[in-house]
């Protein structure tokens, strides 16, 4: 929880609680599933907990808002943001049934009221909701295929769009996208050497 506490040191006791569960959970349920490495799994806090969280660093979703994970895998970055945003719903989706098993049980074991999770496409997806989130599903072009057609267009202080969690070099993947997207490197979030060459990549809607 050192990390979780280094940069969310307001959190409330019951989000406390709910980032040690998960953070106790996800080595035993991941021997089964085997959905993070072996070698991740020893940085799972920093690694795929708190790069979730930058998320939150960035935006800050209103009460009644819809976000929609996609290809949540092991329920990142969809179960950190549904502790953060209590009162917002989180609907975690993915391909893979063992995966979403996965995400149910975690959910579950944390009480999480605010999380459906999904087994089927982005493409299947029917009702829109405010925000699409994703992390290392695939090139951004891609993504926003899938996903347009869910958000809801922005109206108003309402925000809606797409935000991925992207690593590397993005000059050729936002190519398309360069005018119209807003970057924001976690390496000024965070100050961990892994987070040097994350993004996170904004399309509004």
């Amino acid at each position: 929880m050192e990390l979780i506490r280094k940069y969310f040191p307001l959190l409330d006791a019951t989000q406390e609680r709910q980032f040690r569960k998960l953070i106790e959970v996800i080595p035993g349920l991941n021997q089964k599933v085997n959905i993070i490495s072996r070698k991740d799994i020893e940085h799972l806090e920093e690694r795929h907990i708190l790069h979730s969280m930058a998320i939150a660093k960035i935006f800050d979703f209103d009460a009644g808002q819809s976000v929609i994970d996609i290809g949540t895998g092991g329920g990142f970055p969809g179960i950190p943001l549904a502790i953060i945003f209590p009162e917002c719903e989180f609907i975690l989706i993915d391909s893979i049934g063992k995966k979403i098993g996965m995400v149910k049980e975690i959910s579950s074991t944390l009480g999480l009221k605010n999380v459906k999770a999904l087994h089927q496409r982005a493409e299947t997806f029917g009702p829109k909701v405010d925000f699409v989130v994703s992390r290392a599903v695939t090139a951004f072009p891609r993504l926003h295929e899938w996903t347009e057609p869910l958000i809801k267009a922005s109206g108003g202080k309402q925000k809606s769009g797409l935000i991925a969690l992207k690593g590397g070099d993005l000059e050729t993947e936002l190519g398309p996208f360069r005018q119209r997207v807003q970057l924001f490197p976690i390496s000024e979030l965070f100050e961990e050497s892994f987070f040097s060459t994350k993004t996170i990549v904004y399309l509004k809607k």
